[in-house]
């Protein structure tokens, strides 16, 4: 076997190095520690100034009351026709008034929006986490125009990583299949480095926040 071949040099040079293992620069290092800053802005505060930053759009909700009107108002405002919710604690709500919404999957008309929940809003990130248990499934998190999430205050989290560990509380061993991070409308660069919205996904997203503290608002 000749040392003088490229390749045997390179395997050579990483079996030297997994013999001699080098020392860790920096061994006392913590990978658990927290790396953001914090202060005394609130989660809500933290929230609503990344997801708007992003061109999302945030209603906040006092009640599920509150909710109502505001949802009545904006579909008006924007001339909403068909609206799509599959999920029974937001459907409860929506027939409290009588608002008119389609549950049939079959056929997703042009132009739809979808009302969804959500698992978990990410306060730092200004994201939504989404996944393929909520009862919506997949496709509503993509197929509209126009998407509407309505979370709870008592579903905001302060990282990712407090999400991610909110589902795992939530379906343990059973996670879901699909677990997905929106934020904001969807938009690419791809193209010749010009910002495109929406690209693969809603133009408009909105975020009715309903304060859950008081579980009678529910």
């Amino acid at each position: 076997m000749q040392e003088n071949n490229p390749r045997e040099k390179i395997l050579k040079s990483i079996r030297k190095a997994l013999i001699h293992k080098t020392q860790a620069r920096f061994p006392a290092l913590d990978w658990e520690k927290n790396i953001f800053s914090t202060d005394a802005t609130s989660m809500e505060e933290q929230f609503i100034t990344a997801f708007t930053k992003t061109g999302g759009r945030f209603v906040f909700c006092e009640s599920g009351l509150d909710f109502l009107e505001n949802l009545v108002k904006i579909a008006q405002e924007n001339h909403w026709k068909k609206i799509y919710c599959t999920e029974p604690e937001i459907t409860r709500l929506l027939d409290k008034v009588g608002f008119p919404y389609s549950t049939d999957e079959k056929d997703y008309a042009e132009g739809m929006t979808a009302i969804t929940g959500c698992e978990a809003l990410v306060s730092r990130l200004g994201s939504i986490l989404v996944s393929s248990k909520q009862g919506s499934g997949r496709r509503l998190f993509v197929v509209p125009t126009s998407h509407v999430v309505v979370a709870g205050t008592s579903q905001l989290v302060p990282g990712l990583k407090d999400a991610l560990q909110k589902i795992k509380d939530k379906y343990g061993e059973q996670l879901p299949s699909l677990i997905a991070s929106l934020s904001g409308p969807s938009r690419t660069a791809d193209i010749e480095k010009t910002l495109v919205t929406p690209a693969h996904g809603p133009k408009d997203l909105y975020v009715f926040l309903v304060d859950d503290q008081d579980t009678n608002n529910r």
